[in-house]
């Protein structure tokens, strides 16, 4: 195909060469050329037209005209179409060349914006030739219908816009300024789809389920049993009250009257503070501990998630990790132990320093992704898991001892090696030792009331034989609990051959064991890290035994003997935890593989998009998890406070008086927090032994003058507690001649002395 050059009476070939630029007036700035191809006619004129100069006020030649261009020859260049004035068709009106450029624009019908961006986009230069070719066909029409203007016979009022509009129409829309409210709806949206508010979501709901039925009737039942629970929600009340009231007395407790340090009799849970400080009385205690139960769950799962993605976990291999260590089936057996159940500081606080350092299991250390304020938060939320207990905190305290011991000596043994030290940086040094240094003094502020509480107790310390009590024997590892809905029933005749089966069914699960065992051959973990996994699981196993993996002799005694404080854990089964949890990360690494594999699969597919068999075998391992989990704790109903209680004065004593029923009047006492004589704890004080003693012939006046010695003013006595004991037959005996007064308030005796 060919195309007329202006001013040539020969014809170019458009495919094969571009046209000659005709040359401007003075004055007339240049265009750049097109730099497109033309491979066909339309591209040919567009290209052509491309390369035709400017007018100076921006207008194409080849849009205005021949107006301004000449020939070679000296007179005016005209196009290869009849004229530039039948090209226009009567849709466009050629100004003449003494007319001013304004009307020559306006007879081009194009828009002074619409001509700039003709001039410097090429896309745009196409279009506007395609236009003129297709009005250069409307000439034709126009020539049939009557003769054409000349170019002084034009006039202003007879141009006729080009339809511009048609190609605006093309144009990308100017993106709209969000409101405000739009802005905030956006950044809700983001943060509600984020993964961490979906991981922290899907772990309440998943707690809320798998701890059910706790928060059926929250102010009235109590999971597993009423002792230790009451005890537990007494401490959370206690600390709660005491440090808005008097924070001095914080560990001189209203309960053990008048022993001192009473509230260190056991773990605390005195990280759990500020929840005590919402609430009062009885029913709200037994809420708060419901409540805290389920979060303490939640966040057990959602720290071993954390882990599991920091180390380089996939999402589903996180959950399998989250929830098999959350729900194992040994943990059932602890559900009436807080302190042990709260257990989600430690992975999340390993999951936070990771981060801060750079490093994981996946990918090794990584100094560009180092971060100070993660190392600061993962000291914060370590210090807070130590003051929950030393029942789990301490074993943690010497875990993260010995990691920074590690970590040290590789780094030196690195720079020996290399002659350099890998970066680590002095705010990240900075860090470290301010939070390390803040770990440790609360460590020690919580081990001083410990160390107090030894020296006028001697005898509450542990020997190596209390600890034998509580050794499980291996055949514990793959019993599971009577609250366990999956292998309670199957398990019965197994755990009556334990001595003492709620701190010795200590099954992880048969699901986590299959899934940690295919991780050793099959993971995204390294083989040397798989293998430290394994031994990390098989050195902890040896020491939750205590004295039963060679008498302890190698694991367990050393420790006891030389660790500080180590003398105080007289439960080794609780240390499954670390087992728990090494074990989750091997599951973790073997599911990771398998979803990666699974999306390797689904990329090869048409389309590539996994199918319903391959989504249920990512899942499968997930759901089987949880179901082992599923629980048959029992919920009973707390003991209502009596009425007598309500109005006692205190110090008082609530008689019959033993480990059990202490506990619930513990409870009774944050209804005001009055001095109770009353208390139950790890270890009983020779004090209240003596005071159950002689008050066993209570009302006589041995018992009366030896509780007046202590300052007891009121004791109580529950008349549904009677039956069976010696106050069966002197409760409603006279009391005159003792100088005390009885009288009866609901189901009680009460005897002010």
């Amino acid at each position: 195909m060919t195309t007329g050059q202006p001013g040539s009476p020969r014809p170019t070939p458009t495919d094969d060469a571009p046209s000659r630029p005709a040359p401007t007036r003075a004055g007339d700035p240049p265009v750049p050329p097109a730099s497109a191809t033309a491979t066909s006619s339309t591209d040919a004129t567009a290209n052509t037209d491309a390369d035709r100069p400017t007018r100076a006020d921006d207008t194409p030649s080849g849009a205005a005209g021949a107006e301004g261009a000449t020939a070679p020859n000296g007179r005016p260049e005209r196009d290869a179409t009849k004229n530039d004035i039948a090209k226009v068709g009567g849709r466009k009106s050629a100004a003449k060349r003494g007319s001013t450029k304004g009307a020559a624009v306006k007879g081009a019908g194009v828009k002074g914006a619409a001509v700039k961006d003709v001039a410097v986009k090429d896309v745009a230069v196409k279009d506007v030739a395609v236009k003129d070719a297709d009005e250069a066909e409307g000439t034709k029409a126009d020539d049939a219908d009557g003769p054409q203007k000349a170019d002084g016979d034009a006039k202003p009022g007879d141009a006729k816009p080009v339809e511009a509009e048609r190609w605006e129409a093309f144009a990308s829309a100017p993106e709209p300024r969000p409101s405000r409210l739009s802005r905030a709806a956006r950044a809700v949206g983001r943060f509600l789809v984020h993964e961490w508010t979906l991981a922290t979501l899907g772990a309440l709901a998943l707690a809320v389920l798998m701890t059910w039925p706790t928060l059926r009737y929250p102010r009235y039942t109590l999971p597993q049993d009423t002792w230790d629970p009451s005890l537990q929600a007494w401490q959370m009340a206690w600390s709660g009250h005491i440090l808005l009231a008097d924070p001095a007395r914080l560990w001189q407790s209203n309960t053990f009257f008048p022993e001192l340090w009473s509230f260190a009799f056991s773990d605390t849970l005195l990280g759990y503070a500020p929840a005590g400080m919402l609430g009062s009385g009885p029913e709200d205690a037994v809420l708060r501990y419901n409540i805290v139960f389920v979060l303490a769950h939640a966040l057990a799962t959602l720290g071993a998630y954390a882990l599991a993605r920091q180390l380089g976990a996939g999402r589903i291999g996180a959950a399998v990790a989250g929830v098999g260590y959350t729900y194992a089936p040994w943990l059932l057996a602890q559900a009436g132990h807080l302190h042990v159940l709260s257990n989600g500081g430690i992975p999340l606080a390993l999951a936070m320093l990771a981060r801060g350092h750079g490093w994981s299991l996946r990918h090794g250390y990584r100094p560009e992704r180092r971060h100070d304020g993660w190392v600061y938060a993962g000291w914060l939320v370590a210090a807070w898991q130590v003051s929950l207990g030393f029942g789990i905190g301490l074993p943690f305290a010497y875990f993260l001892a010995g990691a920074v011991l590690v970590v040290a000596v590789l780094f030196g043994v690195r720079r020996l090696k290399s002659g350099r030290a890998l970066p680590f940086g002095r705010r990240l040094l900075v860090a470290d030792v301010v939070g390390g240094v803040f770990f440790a003094g609360v460590g020690l502020l919580m081990a001083f009331p410990y160390f107090k509480v030894t020296e006028l107790h001697p005898y509450a310390e542990r020997t190596i034989r209390d600890i034998s009590i509580f050794s499980p024997p291996a055949s514990g590892f793959v019993t599971a609990p009577a609250e366990s809905r999956v292998w309670g029933g199957l398990h019965e005749g197994a755990r009556a051959a334990l001595p003492w089966h709620p701190e010795m069914t200590l099954l992880p699960g048969f699901v986590l064991y299959a899934l940690a065992a295919g991780g050793l051959f099959f993971s995204v973990w390294r083989l040397r890290h798989r293998l430290l996994l394994l031994v990390g699981v098989l050195v902890t196993m040896a020491f939750a035994m205590g004295t039963r993996f060679f008498d302890g002799t190698f694991t367990y005694v050393p420790l006891f003997e030389h660790a500080p404080g180590w003398n105080a854990l007289r439960t080794p089964g609780r240390l499954m935890l670390w087992t728990t949890l090494l074990l989750a990360l091997l599951a973790a690494g073997a599911v990771t593989a398998l979803t990666d594999r699974v999306r390797e699969l689904a990329a090869q597919r048409i389309p590539s998009w996994p199918g319903p068999w391959l989504r249920m075998a990512t899942l499968l391992p997930l759901l089987l998890v949880t179901l082992e989990g599923l629980n048959a704790t029992p919920h009973p109903v707390v003991p209502a406070q009596p009425a007598a209680m309500r109005a006692a004065e205190g110090p008082l004593l609530v008689l019959p008086s033993n480990q059990s029923i202490d506990q619930h009047v513990m409870l009774w006492s944050t209804d005001g927090f009055p001095d109770v004589v009353n208390g139950g704890s790890g270890f009983t004080p020779r004090q209240l032994d003596d005071v159950r003693r002689v008050s066993q012939s209570f009302p006589d006046q041995t018992s009366v003058d030896y509780l007046r010695t202590f300052g007891v003013r009121t004791v109580v006595l529950l008349r549904s507690q009677v039956p069976g004991t010696p106050w069966e037959i002197t409760i409603d005996a006279p009391v005159e001649s003792l100088g005390i007064t009885r009288q009866d308030v609901g189901d009680a005796v009460v005897y002010r002395l």
